[in-house]
């Protein structure tokens, strides 16, 4: 399974980094309605901090960044009738013991790579961020120096004040 494709289907939700039932559905080679009766059956394996019901305006909101139930190939309407379920990196770890089958633990292996990439990236990320405002503080120390001096030499010679020793005239 390619990462990419898993990496596309996870989005930050409260703060979280999740997938959607309909997108595990879809990996899972299963129906959501399958997916879903699953975790219910279940619901003792998944704490708030694993899996949690999207409200009705996060939904929307998603639906606005993705396409989502167009082209549904069941022929049913466009919108859902009941709120996806989101899970987190614990919570999709978790169904491939719920749905127990081969491919769910392949496609959960791979689930599980792809949350760990973007955790290195994060982390690449903010360890670039900081190198580059520690160069940028460097640079605008520099920087002013160099304004100041220029500023100096380019102020009119009555505003300096002459610098070394005063001759005394006899």
């Amino acid at each position: 399974m390619e990462l990419q494709i898993i990496q596309s289907k996870i989005f930050e939700i409260r703060g979280h980094k999740v997938m959607l039932d309909f997108h595990l559905a879809e990996l899972y080679e299963v129906e959501t309605k399958v997916l879903k009766q699953a975790v219910r059956r279940n619901l003792d394996r998944f704490p708030n901090d694993f899996m949690f019901e999207l409200t009705r305006d996060e939904y929307n909101s998603l639906r606005s960044q993705i396409v989502t139930l167009e082209n549904n190939e069941s022929g049913k309407g466009k919108h859902s009738k009941y709120l996806p379920f989101a899970f987190t990196e614990q919570g999709v770890a978790m169904l491939s013991a719920v749905l127990k089958s081969k491919k769910a633990i392949d496609v959960s292996i791979s689930i599980m790579r792809a949350f760990a990439l973007l955790r290195q990236y994060l982390s690449d990320y903010k360890n670039l961020k900081q190198s580059i405002e520690e160069l940028e503080k460097e640079m605008n120390l520099k920087f002013k120096d160099i304004y100041e001096a220029l500023n100096f030499l380019l102020s009119p010679k009555s505003e300096r004040k002459p610098i070394g020793y005063k001759q005394n005239k006899k």
